[in-house]
């Protein structure tokens, strides 16, 4: 593959995703409609119904009225003044993509929404929302900002943002398939058994499944409602006792799906929902939702009815995150693909970089390529970050026509990865074209030490993600440096990229066990100039160390690419690290070699010699 012979992109679109001049005109029409409702101010949160990363174009309202396209973010309109409010991975995005003039970008680290509200909503102020997209813990916090500001809160029964946008996109009409038992392990039956069982043990009489990654995973279906993420947009009502019923469009449904389906509950169209929650009211039960991604309007419409919404855990998420031997082999075989299809493209990318022709989205599509060629690739697992010198100093930066750089002797940074029905992969390497300065290499080779130390790592039984993220920046703290996202996240099988409870983070409180999946990236930024991150996935598994008194765990490295060898600075390494990365180059070597060849292989072959 050459410059003159560069693919286009199948599942990625470059266009400029937000026009800021659009925005002072949508926040007065907004203005006016709440002038018209008597509101005095909107909550608008980049949410769906489902409270997902990815919303369906539909309900990208946020991103319609500010401009902002990040995955996290919340805006208030008041009558004399807006805050679009976003954490520190997106500060520089949100000034870029919103009209300034208009929308004030906050840092949530420094000022969070309800600090925001109670700050600048006026006396008396009534504030209205969406029920339908915030979480019952969400209004209750919105209650108590609202209230010491001396305001109400006010949910609206219709969103206002939906009246002006005149060009609104269809909701999704993706179908609905069964995923198959090789790749599931286990059937629907015996996770609603399980359900069941931790219904019980909580003492509640049904469970609403709102999370679509749950719904998919307790039925053994995916579909396609959102970018990147093979989700069937829908609700399930389990009940402790009795079949389970699934909230979707039928039309949706293959053959297969609804045979799968039906063989274990019912299937119901989403208007049908509201009729069985307020059926369970009526009844007198107890219905657990979600806290973190059920609807405050689910709650209101059990209470309404006489029941007792308990908002909570939802038991599948710890099942969904512990995977089975059938979807960890899966995951390894798709990270073995995924790995090939790396090499493939970093040898590419060596020789034709230093050329001077490739542009980010000249890289990106290339990637992208190299994943189809495997024939098995049914989407990229997430928006391909590829940032050249200052664009890689943005943690989520997605390349546009606007914004699309040269590759320029320097910093590259990719971050990528794949959708395949056995596996989801998500990997990021930094490389340098030319010679990196001595800076590069000591950013480089902290963030390295830190990555290292999280892939070596041996921990307790009960250990959460919280305990462990320090191990990942003290090297960049003995410097000085750190970075503003968490160390890992969780990631799904041939489901999200970005998963939970599991997380390595400040954050993450969520004991970890045995089939986790999470993600090991370190990072440093240097804003204007270039920034760094390493990337492997990894895996939660038990540990036989002779004469423990304890239930010891450690963690399974499953990608497999090399590190760039120019930006490491073996001076700074100690025995056991380079022991570490030499042992992990010569895997690389072992499983990769035999699934490339030619060019690829002998790049392969230099860039993993030991240190």
């Amino acid at each position: 593959m050459t410059e003159s012979t560069l693919p286009t992109c199948r599942f990625q679109s470059f266009s400029e995703p937000s026009d800021p001049m659009l925005v002072a005109g949508r926040v007065a029409a907004l203005r006016m409609a709440l002038a018209a409702q008597g509101l005095d101010g909107f909550v608008i949160p980049r949410a769906d119904e489902h409270q997902g990363e990815y919303v369906p174009a539909h309900m990208a309202r946020l991103a319609w009225l500010t401009g902002f396209t990040g995955s996290a973010g919340n805006a208030v309109v008041l009558a004399d003044k807006a805050a679009l409010i976003v954490d520190g991975r997106y500060t520089i995005q949100a000034a870029a993509q919103t009209d300034t003039t208009v929308v004030t970008p906050v840092r949530m680290e420094e000022t969070p929404l309800e600090r925001w509200i109670e700050q600048n909503l006026p006396a008396g102020g009534k504030l209205g929302y969406d029920p339908w997209l915030h979480t019952v813990d969400g209004v209750a916090k919105l209650e108590k900002a609202v209230a010491a500001a001396g305001g109400s809160l006010v949910a609206v029964a219709a969103n206002p943002i939906d009246t002006l946008w005149s060009d609104r996109p269809a909701a999704p009409a993706a179908p609905v398939k069964a995923h198959p038992a090789v790749y599931a392990g286990e059937d629907s039956a015996s996770k609603l058994d399980r359900i069941r069982k931790a219904l019980a043990e909580a003492k509640v009489d049904a469970l609403v499944v709102s999370d679509p990654h749950a719904l998919a995973w307790v039925f053994n279906i995916r579909g396609g409602d959102v970018e990147h993420t093979p989700l069937p947009l829908g609700y399930a009502i389990v009940p402790r006792e009795g079949r389970p019923t699934v909230f979707l469009a039928p039309e949706k449904i293959t053959n297969e799906a609804g045979d799968a389906i039906g063989a274990v509950g019912e299937i119901a169209a989403p208007a049908a929902l509201e009729s069985q929650l307020k059926r369970l009211g009526a009844a007198k039960a107890k219905v657990r939702l979600d806290a973190t991604t059920a609807a405050s309007a689910l709650a209101t419409l059990i209470t309404q009815a006489g029941g007792t919404p308990d908002a909570g855990t939802d038991p599948i998420a710890l099942m969904k995150a512990r995977k089975n031997a059938a979807e960890l082999n899966g995951t390894r075989a798709a990270h073995l693909r995924d790995g090939a299809a790396m090499t493939n493209y970093l040898s590419w990318l060596a020789r034709e970089a230093p050329k001077g022709n490739l542009t980010e989205i000249d890289a990106v599509a290339a990637l992208e390529a190299e994943r189809l060629r495997t024939g098995l690739l049914k989407d990229v697992s997430f928006t391909t970050i590829a940032g050249a010198g200052p664009n890689a100093a943005l943690p989520h930066y997605r390349v546009s026509e606007a914004t699309n750089r040269r590759l320029e002797p320097g910093i590259f940074l990719v971050d990528s990865g794949g959708q395949y029905e056995d596996g989801t992969t998500d990997i990021t390497r930094t490389i340098v074209i030319g010679a990196p300065t001595a800076e590069m290499r000591d950013r480089y080779t902290r963030v390295l030490k830190g990555h290292v130390a999280i892939s070596r790592l041996v921990f307790v039984k009960g250990t959460s993600g919280a305990q462990l993220d320090a191990f990942a920046r003290l090297p960049l703290w003995q410097g000085g440096f750190d970075f503003d996202h968490g160390t890992g996240h969780g990631v799904g099988s041939y489901l999200s990229v970005h998963e939970g409870p599991q997380r390595l983070s400040k954050l993450g409180v969520t004991p970890l066990e045995p089939g986790m999946i999470l993600s090991n990236e370190p990072g440093y930024y240097k804003q204007g100039e270039y920034g760094i991150r390493i990337e492997n996935l990894i895996v939660v598994e038990e540990r036989l160390i002779p004469g423990a008194e304890r239930t010891i765990y450690g963690f399974e490295t499953i990608t497999w690419c090399p590190y760039e060898r120019a930006l490491i600075d073996k001076e700074m390494l100690d025995a056991g690290e380079i022991a570490w990365i030499d042992a992990y180059h010569a895997t690389v070597w072992e499983k990769l070699s035999p699934l490339v060849a030619g060019e690829p292989r002998a790049w392969l072959e230099k860039a993993c010699r030991p240190l």
